[in-house]
């Protein structure tokens, strides 16, 4: 037989006053009403000082603080950043010395090379897939796999190698290439392909040997690049779901077996989605020593890099 539960008596709660709670939203962090004809400014100063805005705010002087203090603001990218029709945005905080290190995966790489060749990208993989032609097109992997393969016999990583590539070039387009504008800027910009996963893989010219060498090459610059994050650098992962993030990890640890003390930065994680790998690559794992903080801005990238872009620009003046 099972135990008989009398109902609780709820006129003997005990209750206190309204004024000794501690609240987590006032009125005075409530957004303001926009005006017609404000400035960007305006719009930004009138988002409410909660949740997602105070820490898209925070994300904001932590880049401009970084660069005030001369520390590197690494942009690692996902090949939608592109796609999403960014370069011009890129490109601009790579010239304006807000970006001072770019990185990217293979598929990155391949859109930004076919924008710079033709002015246009991504492919209809359906349809391709059905005659056997998705990636076979003949210029994308001529010119980044004798880029890669020359490259590498001069030292260099895939990423200075494509870009220094593509400038000799001078395609018609190349002004909307990042890779490109990171070689002119003199900015570290870096490829970290996994082998079979790029289109450029299955052309005739592909190099096995020269496509590990370079993209090992990359690798090791950018674990410089991350040691220098201490004390102020701030690390955005935008849109990579897995290859970025566990490229970092192993740059992060890297850096700090080689006695490098990596600590008091900032990451941060842009994506419509936030996925497994970048929250704790990124966001979680890396900054639980004091000083350094993670943050997950969730939103469409064509939406909010531009806001970030525009708002760093602002605060920089």
């Amino acid at each position: 037989m099972g135990k008989k539960y009398e109902p609780v008596d709820l006129s003997k709660i005990k209750t206190y006053p309204l004024s000794e709670r501690k609240n987590l939203v006032k009125v005075g962090d409530f957004g303001k009403v926009g005006k017609a004809g404000a400035s960007f400014k305006g719009f930004l100063d009138s988002l409410p000082d909660i949740l997602a805005t105070r820490d898209f705010r925070a994300v904001v002087e932590a880049i401009v603080s970084a660069r005030r203090k001369n520390k590197p603001v690494v942009f690692a990218m996902g090949a939608h950043v592109i796609k999403c029709g960014l370069n011009p945005i890129v490109i601009d905080l790579v010239k304006k010395g807000v970006i001072t290190a770019v990185a990217m995966h293979g598929a990155g790489m391949v859109h930004d090379v076919e924008v710079a060749l033709i002015g246009e990208t991504s492919e209809d993989v359906q349809e391709g897939l059905k005659r056997g032609t998705f990636g076979m097109v003949k210029e994308t992997g001529e010119v980044i796999n004798e880029a890669i393969n020359e490259g590498v016999q001069r030292g260099l990583g895939i990423g200075e190698a494509v870009g220094k590539k593509l400038i000799a070039l001078n395609p018609p387009h190349l002004e909307h290439s990042i890779l490109a504008a990171s070689v002119r800027m003199d900015i570290p910009v870096t490829v970290h392909v996994a082998i079979g996963t790029d289109i450029t893989h299955t052309h005739p010219n592909v190099d096995g040997a020269a496509l590990g060498k370079g993209s090992l090459t990359d690798f090791c610059i950018l674990t410089s690049v991350v040691s220098d994050l201490r004390d102020g650098g701030v690390y955005l992962n935008v849109g990579s779901a897995v290859i970025l993030p566990e490229v970092f990890l192993k740059a992060l640890t890297a850096a700090r077996n080689l006695g490098h003390r990596v600590e008091n930065f900032t990451t941060v994680n842009m994506d419509f989605i936030q996925h497994y790998r970048p929250c704790q690559n990124v966001v979680k794992r890396p900054t639980t020593e004091p000083g350094s903080k993670g943050y997950a801005l969730t939103g469409h990238h064509e939406i909010m890099i531009p806001l970030l872009a525009q708002a760093v620009l602002e605060e920089l003046g």
